[in-house]
């Protein structure tokens, strides 16, 4: 990644021009708003909400959740591990409450003949991806060559644990209907090892969790409209700053967003945004190929021990998940994600005329590398 708020943006911009680097940055910022969206339908979801106070409670939780963004990514950073911490034990005491009931096999057991493939892989593929998304913050950590490849790995240990374990509990310690699992079930299987205490705080701790992803998921989309306007892609306005150092537009303009979307079910709000995701995520690696190529000696903070037919080999298995995810989506789901790629294509040629007639300020931050040329003193994308 680049030293700088912008992340993918920039790397895009600098390998196929900025043409492509504002698609990238509409696709991705679209995506992260739609996935944004996800969490406060999962947080009533095990609130098991309903109706007008479902609809109020999604207004408040945007609202008090955007203060915090607006507040600083200090306090957002903070809030996130205690969020974190909080929904990580509940799942620790019934991990050890259901050692008794533990059995093995369970975990064994398949029915591939009774899979929606296409639900499957468009939450697996939700659960695992916006990786990438710390790029857009680059400029606001110290160090972000050594720290957030560190915080990366990390975080990659605590995923893959937060995931696992409470998954081995629960369809090693009841016994299995697959009927039964759907969203909020994890507080159900809590009741039933452990009783009604153990499910309300189940129920708190994953609806915590979700506000704490909400955090995050909105600074990182606030950042990269900033890094577009500090790179003249956007208007002005989306890079002030507010007195706490945040976007105030972009933080405006992702919590709009939310509140639209946010009356999608659980299945088309991971579908819509996995798809434009994968747009995104193809141009990226080609964009990082393209670099490879571009640039094979530039001094990097870091870079991917593997030479440039290495780094191709490495693109194509989850390339090819990512064509099967796009082939598995819906027509109503492809439908409204071309509508959003072709307002992308348009939009940027409407921004360069109104910044012709001057109808918008534009400005291009003087402290930014030169995207054409220069590309020294960065880490790969």
């Amino acid at each position: 990644m680049f030293p700088e708020n912008g992340g993918y943006v920039v790397w895009v911009s600098s390998a196929l021009g900025p043409f492509w680097g504002f698609q990238q940055g509409w696709w991705k910022w679209l995506s992260g708003v739609i996935d944004n969206g996800l969490y406060p339908v999962l947080f009533l979801d095990y609130l098991k909400s309903d109706g007008l106070p479902r609809i109020i409670a999604v207004l408040l939780l945007t609202v008090a959740l955007t203060y915090l963004n607006y507040r600083g990514l200090t306090i957002v950073g903070w809030a996130a591990i205690l969020l974190g911490v909080f929904s990580l034990l509940p799942f620790l005491v019934m991990g050890l409450i259901s050692i008794p009931k533990l059995e093995p096999s369970r975990w064994f057991v398949m029915d591939l003949n009774n899979v929606e493939w296409g639900l499957y892989l468009n939450t697996l593929f939700w659960n695992l991806n916006y990786w990438d998304s710390i790029s857009t913050l680059a400029g606001e950590v110290e160090n972000p060559g050594t720290t957030l490849p560190k915080s990366l790995y990390y975080a990659l240990v605590f995923v893959i644990l937060g995931y696992l374990f409470p998954l081995l509990i629960g369809t090693g310690s009841i016994p299995l209907d697959r009927d039964l699992w759907s969203d909020g079930y994890f507080s159900e299987i809590a009741k039933i090892l452990g009783g009604v205490w153990l499910m309300t705080w189940i129920q708190g701790a994953s609806a915590v969790s979700n506000m704490g992803m909400f955090l995050a998921e909105m600074s990182s989309d606030s950042f990269q409209l900033l890094g577009m306007a500090d790179r003249g892609m956007l208007p002005e306005c989306f890079g002030k700053r507010s007195r706490y150092g945040t976007p105030l537009l972009g933080i405006l303009f992702s919590a709009s967003g939310v509140i639209l979307l946010s009356w999608l079910s659980f299945q088309e709000i991971v579908a819509a945004e996995n798809y434009l995701y994968c747009f995104g995520m193809i141009v990226e690696f080609i964009a990082f190929i393209k670099l490879r190529i571009k640039y094979p000696s530039a001094s990097r903070p870091y870079r991917i021990p593997l030479s440039t037919t290495g780094v191709i080999l490495l693109c194509i298995p989850p390339t090819l998940l990512i064509v099967v995810v796009l082939a598995l989506a819906s027509l109503k789901v492809m439908a409204i994600s071309v509508i959003a790629i072709l307002v992308g294509l348009v939009l940027q040629p409407c921004l360069i005329y109104s910044k012709k007639k001057h109808w918008f300020r534009f400005q291009t931050s003087s402290d930014l590398p030169d995207v054409g040329s220069n590309y020294r003193g960065v880490d790969e994308p």
